[in-house]
């Protein structure tokens, strides 16, 4: 069964090939780079163009924020609150990459 959309979405690209605006295109006429993870090889291109990031990436990110807080905190109870989140992190980071994979 054929998409609700697929002749509109075929309508626009014929269109825009006849505008040329797939002439020139960057890697035109190259073999496509090869792909880890195929069956999810476009919405994986399309959060990374986005700016996203595996989990992991994230949770590193806040580990970074807490190390700074914590170099920057004289307040012995917020320290302790932060080797407490920071210990935590570093288990969710754990979880994280295990299940990147």
């Amino acid at each position: 069964m054929d998409h609700p959309l697929s002749d509109l979405i075929e309508a626009k690209i014929a269109q825009a090939m006849r505008d040329g605006d797939f002439d020139d295109l960057e890697g035109a006429g190259k073999p496509l780079p090869p792909e880890d993870d195929p069956e999810n090889a476009l919405i994986n291109r399309v959060v990374k163009q986005a700016g996203g990031a595996p989990e992991f990436v994230l949770l590193s990110r806040e580990l970074a924020r807490l190390r700074t807080e914590l170099r920057e905190t004289g307040d012995r109870t917020r320290r302790q609150e932060i080797l407490k989140e920071m210990s935590m992190m570093d288990v969710r980071i754990a979880l994280a990459k295990k299940a990147f994979r």
